[in-house]
């Protein structure tokens, strides 16, 4: 498997976002930031079973319903003010680069 930018782009979103999660306060480390977490390394891990199947479309589409999740999670911790708006909005340039890239690899694993 040869690295895409989808797995650089995802890769630079964990880099960033684990860290700010390890901020957030305890009361949500344990709730909150455990679900972005997890949903970072899910997301990840089906990218990885779509770049090494056959049949990629399904992880694929798996993935694309990890990101729905990871963006709601993001808002969520912006409305509780425990991302800044600054933040945030990198966030979700980040998850929207993420985002843009498996979109076009659906598209051509469709084909």
């Amino acid at each position: 498997m040869k690295q895409s930018p989808i797995f650089v782009k995802h890769y630079d979103l964990m880099l960033w976002l684990i860290p700010r999660t390890l901020g957030f306060p305890k009361s949500q480390r344990g709730v909150l930031a455990r679900q972005i977490q997890t949903e970072l390394f899910r997301i990840h891990e089906s990218l990885v079973e779509a770049g090494t199947s056959r049949q990629p479309l399904p992880s694929l589409e798996a993935a694309d319903r990890g990101m729905v999740r990871l963006r709601t999670y993001l808002r969520l911790s912006r409305d509780l003010t425990l991302l800044s708006p600054g933040q945030f909005e990198h966030a979700a340039r980040l998850t929207g680069e993420v985002g843009r890239l498996l979109g076009g690899w659906k598209k051509a694993a469709r084909r």
